[in-house]
């Protein structure tokens, strides 16, 4: 996925969660050779270029190509997985793949686990006694700064994503024009439950802009955000100052 991946994991029965631990890990390379679009033997690639049907694939390739029409319809067409004219789940699999790989770990027992998948981070439970999981969002505009600190206290799950140009410069494309994005904002972090959706939600928003984004994004049950403008403005739904901390 062209990527780094880190696991902080805490408790559960040492062997049981290090054989966890070696699953995900292969489990994420397993994601990359079925999903790769880079890769000319991937499923994805295959897919497209007509060799296999989605019935041929893995299962797993149902499984997100299922989430991504979902992401699709209600983003109202702000999120796809069709990239000048062609298949491309790219953006919804990295997130799927984390929430995933963090799941198999807490089924092996651990009581606290945390993913990071390139910066966006799928928590469960907790590091420590009394500890919240507390994840730093990095401020675009002040390069080694924190814009804000999302705190899990409370929450038995939890999920960080952000989009923006800040380290991947201009990488996301308008599915309405097949183009760059050309808005008003520099990243839009999403906090919610699941990694899958959050990540999904994050990558629509930044192409819808700050003021059709901010609105949409209140719409949506369990999910808070922040946005922040090329201009410094900082702009938030109503309830993330209760997630900041």
């Amino acid at each position: 996925m062209g990527t780094v991946f880190s696991f902080d994991v805490r408790g559960g029965e040492p062997q049981a969660v290090r054989t966890a631990l070696e699953e995900a890990v292969a489990g994420l390379h397993r994601v990359d050779e079925v999903f790769s679009t880079y890769r000319d033997d991937s499923q994805i690639t295959r897919l497209v270029r007509g060799e296999l049907s989605v019935e041929e694939c893995d299962p797993e390739v149902a499984e997100v190509l299922g989430l991504g029409a979902e992401a699709e319809r209600l983003s109202d067409g702000w999120f796809s997985t069709t990239y000048e004219g062609r298949l491309d789940p790219t953006g919804i699999v990295k997130g799927w793949a984390t929430e995933r790989a963090a799941e198999r770990l807490v089924a092996a027992g651990a009581s606290g686990v945390s993913v990071n998948g390139g910066g966006d981070v799928q928590l469960f439970g907790v590091p420590g006694p009394h500890r919240p999981w507390r994840v730093g969002v990095s401020d675009p505009l002040r390069p080694g700064s924190l814009a804000a600190v999302v705190s899990a206290a409370g929450a038995a799950e939890l999920a960080v994503a952000t989009s923006g140009t800040a380290e991947r410069g201009a990488h996301i494309v308008d599915p309405r024009t097949g183009k760059s994005a050309v808005t008003d904002l520099v990243a839009v972090t999403v906090v919610g439950p699941r990694l899958t959706w959050v990540d999904t939600w994050a990558t629509a928003a930044f192409a819808m802009g700050s003021r059709q984004a901010l609105d949409w994004l209140e719409s949506l049950p369990d999910v808070e955000a922040l946005l922040i403008t090329a201009g410094d403005e900082v702009r938030c739904t109503g309830g993330l100052a209760h997630r900041l901390g």
